[in-house]
């Protein structure tokens, strides 16, 4: 009897070991388990801080005698939105102003940099040349929305200066069937800056 409780002690404490250990290497993948899961969810959620604004010039426009300035807002690193105001220096131009909101998709390794593809809605005003029956022409304004697409490319500096170059078509929705703005187009050499 005294060897069957020896016995009995000795799988007792082996089993007592084995639970201990066991248990152990339980609570180490527990931790292991909690720790990669952490880790994980802090890549999924990191994002690159970078500036967001951006104030720009039309240059091309500037030099033809009219103004654009544009602001752009960036929602992530791949999207902006953005508008463009333009209102003629010159006389002769014929569109008196220009209002376009847009929506910009990027393709490039830097934040809202490199190849791009936008939407845009152009609230226009213009002087239109109206032909009648008898040959004469009367000079009469008016405003109009066009929906359309384009494509440019952006480069950015690392001290935040812009350089862009885009262009794009569209067309008026709704008061130019008789005249010669039922296309508009929209384009541009800018520089402007982020911050």
């Amino acid at each position: 009897t005294q060897s069957k409780l020896n016995m009995k002690s000795i799988i007792l404490k082996k089993n007592k070991y084995f639970y201990t250990k066991n248990n152990s290497m339980r609570k180490l993948f527990i931790v292991l388990c909690l720790t990669s899961s952490l880790f994980g969810f802090s890549q999924e959620t990191e994002t690159i801080d970078f500036k967001r604004n951006e104030i720009k010039l039309n240059v091309a426009f500037l030099v033809a005698g009219a103004f654009e300035g544009t602001f752009e807002r960036l929602i992530n690193e791949e999207s902006s939105f953005g508008f463009s105001v333009f209102v003629p220096i010159n006389e002769n131009i014929e569109q008196s102003f220009q209002l376009t909101p847009y929506y910009r998709y990027f393709f490039g390794k830097k934040p809202a940099a490199g190849f791009f593809a936008e939407g845009f809605g152009m609230l226009n005003s213009y002087d239109s040349y109206i032909y009648s029956n008898t040959n004469n022409s009367n000079i009469e304004s008016r405003t109009d929305f066009a929906l359309g697409f384009g494509l440019g490319s952006k480069w950015i500096t690392s001290k935040g200066f812009v350089f862009e170059i885009n262009a794009g078509v569209g067309r008026n929705l709704f008061n130019s069937s008789d005249t010669d703005y039922e296309i508009v187009g929209r384009g541009g050499i800018t520089f402007g800056y982020r911050f």
